[in-house]
């Protein structure tokens, strides 16, 4: 791959060309960004080598889509009008079916590879951007019989060169599982991080009494609201699944607070204490 086009040079794009920079400096990494700016910043940060537009990709060996998954729902059969037969396209977005959808009777629908990794932090834009961002993370593939042989095989040797796990999931449970381990979890913050402003309307009091366990659970409240509210409206039937058992469960431990049931208190605590295991055993 001599010519690779990062579409949306944030966190995500940007870490991935460095990244494929870094395997081979003889590539030449292109940034397509509507924004000017993080295009000028991606630049100077060495993020990436030359500015293009959408219609260089038909140079394109590589295509990456970085952008909100409702501007890739919008984009992405245009750039598969424009790219070559031997070109391969993967999207990083944090939902499947719509993406899916989008190209599913597309001509050059070999050419696409549906990816998610899990992967990213709080931060955003080119400066985000780091090396080793993917390193033992999990990528998850979706209806990867529906890519091209030969280009798939291009992307998953990509993959596991920057160090990443495969699992291979139906874009249908890939949606239903991530909105419990990942949508779930940026809700929460961001909800517990407005409850603490409302209440706290002094915010020195905030910062001088915050602990690590609340940095720590409300730190995701600091992502891009531009990046998540169309993966909520996407994923909107799951999402709503997931809040509605958590709400459950929320009312389900005030009631115990509330009764005084402090040693149901200790056991809902303990039962819970199990999940240092399972991740631990998933990593």
């Amino acid at each position: 791959m001599n010519k690779v086009y990062i579409i949306g040079v944030g966190l995500i794009g940007g870490s991935l060309a460095i990244d494929i920079k870094k395997l081979n400096k003889e590539v030449v990494i292109y940034g397509v960004d509507k924004s000017e700016s993080h295009l000028n910043e991606a630049l100077s940060l060495g993020v990436i080598d030359k500015k293009a537009n959408l219609k260089d990709i038909k140079e394109a060996d590589l295509v990456v889509v970085a952008i909100p998954v409702d501007a890739t729902v919008k984009l992405l059969p245009e750039i598969l009008d424009l790219v070559s037969d031997d070109t391969i396209v993967f999207d990083v977005g944090s939902t499947k079916v719509a993406i899916c959808n989008a190209v599913k009777e597309h001509p050059k629908r070999r050419n696409f590879l549906a990816a998610h990794p899990i992967a990213g932090t709080e931060f955003s834009g080119p400066s985000a951007a780091h090396v080793g961002l993917y390193k033992d993370k999990t990528n998850i593939i979706c209806e990867v019989e529906e890519t091209a042989f030969k280009l798939q095989e291009k992307a998953l040797k990509l993959f596991s060169d920057i160090g990443m796990r495969i699992r291979y999931m139906k874009p249908i449970a890939h949606d239903k599982h991530i909105a419990y381990v990942s949508h779930l979890s940026h809700i929460s913050s961001f909800m517990l991080g407005k409850t603490v402003i409302e209440k706290e309307k002094n915010e020195r009091d905030i910062f001088d009494m915050a602990g690590s366990g609340f940095e720590s659970t409300v730190r995701l409240a600091k992502s891009s609201p531009e990046m998540w509210t169309p993966i909520f409206e996407q994923n909107k039937n799951n999402v709503v699944e997931t809040l509605d058992e958590y709400i459950q469960n929320l009312k389900h431990f005030k009631s115990l607070i509330e009764d005084e049931k402090f040693d149901l208190v200790n056991k809902e605590m303990k039962d819970t204490n199990r999940i240092k295991k399972i991740l631990k055993g998933i990593k």
